[in-house]
């Protein structure tokens, strides 16, 4: 029995070594691997999505100061993501204050949605003067495509309005509320009330008085995804502009409709009101300009319509647009090119006005649009 002992234990003792080394070898093998694997890039998100306009949902992420961006980005993408209770995330506008990096809003979408294996969301990124919560870095709207009909007559879209004072203020509550009677005439004109009112945007001057702005805006639009942001730091001019986006009551004489209502000021290069109802529209992702020449802006609304249409949109059956311009001049140069690409006898509704920044610092202007096919 002895000898066995002496014969086996020295052998189990050996295989057990002979064990341990190649479990090592085995973990520097891998370790090593892992430190020379390729990561994939990001995927970038796409020019335009098609979307049936009666199906259309919009969604706000409430702000956050929890971390930096890059956690309150994700942590708002997750917000969405269960506000939207199964329906499909299509497009993302994010507005970004603060000295974050605003590329870093693209990759982290797009690793979320891969990682969720849902299709990417056309996304617009823009940095604003501020946000009103201390410590928040991005504010995140959303529209989504619902599982059923729930705008049977389609969209009303609102163009910004805009009320502006010569002096800056701290508080631009007298100014919030020209605006939001103006709205509500816009409204009147389509007989659209207040609850019927899907999404409302308000881009202002100053946050001095946000919080009774903000319940004025709930107490208005009950049923709304609300966003109030400050366009500028230390704007010299006090400045309200608010934009909306609604349920039709009726169905509109055609696919496209551009209404001005009585009490509204009436322009050659904008509606006030443009309903849509058609059973396919496209919205698009944000459109960079780089520089500032005429030729510039020309490309950048060329690169645009060639998007959309890849979708199946076109700008000239344009709904809505959004434009983010960084300087005054910027706003007049669009201002006489955008008609060469648009239907001037059907101006779509809009909203322009200056922002901080753009994702790039060679861009000079970035722009959205909703287009029918």
């Amino acid at each position: 029995m002895r000898f066995w002992r002496t014969l086996i234990l020295p052998l189990v003792f050996t295989l057990c070594l002979e064990s341990l080394e190649a479990q090592k070898k085995k973990k520097k093998h891998g370790e090593e691997e892992e430190v020379t694997q390729t990561l994939e890039l990001p995927k970038d998100p796409p020019q335009a999505v098609a979307v049936e306009p009666q199906r259309l949902g919009f969604l706000t992420a409430p702000m956050s100061s929890r971390g930096l961006l890059s956690q309150q980005v994700r942590d708002g993408l997750k917000t969405l993501r269960k506000a939207a209770r199964g329906a499909a995330i299509v497009k993302i506008r994010a507005f970004v204050a603060g000295t974050g990096d605003l590329r870093r809003v693209q990759a982290i979408v797009s690793d979320q949605f891969t990682d969720w294996k849902q299709p990417l969301p056309a996304l617009t990124t823009i940095q604003v003067g501020g946000l009103p919560q201390e410590g928040a870095q991005v504010q995140l709207e959303a529209i989504t495509v619902e599982k059923k009909a729930v705008n049977p007559n389609g969209l009303a879209f609102f163009s910004g309005q805009q009320v502006a004072s010569k002096d800056a203020l701290e508080k631009i509550g007298p100014l919030f509320q020209q605006s939001l009677e103006r709205l509500r005439t816009a409204q009147r004109g389509v007989n659209i009330e207040g609850a019927g009112v899907l999404r409302a945007t308000c881009f202002v001057s100053a946050l001095g008085d946000y919080a009774e702005i903000r319940q004025s805006l709930a107490r208005e639009f009950p049923n709304a995804a609300l966003t109030i942001v400050q366009t500028l730091r230390g704007l010299s001019q006090g400045l309200v502009e608010c934009e909306a986006v609604g349920r039709a009551s009726s169905a509109p004489a055609a696919p496209l409709q551009a209404v001005n209502p009585a009490g509204l000021a009436s322009s050659p290069n904008y509606s006030q009101v443009m309903l849509m109802n058609a059973p396919k529209a496209v919205i698009s992702g944000m459109q960079l300009a780089f520089n500032s020449q005429d030729s510039d802006v020309r490309l950048a609304f060329d690169r645009l319509r060639k998007g959309m249409e890849q979708a199946g949109g076109s700008l000239a059956k344009t709904a809505m647009t959004n434009y983010y311009p960084l300087t005054q001049s910027m706003i007049e140069k669009i201002r006489q090119i955008r008609f060469e690409f648009l239907d001037k006898n059907t101006p779509p509704a809009s909203t322009m006005l200056p922002f901080e920044g753009l994702p790039s610092q060679d861009a000079s202007f970035a722009m959205e649009v909703i287009t029918l096919p």
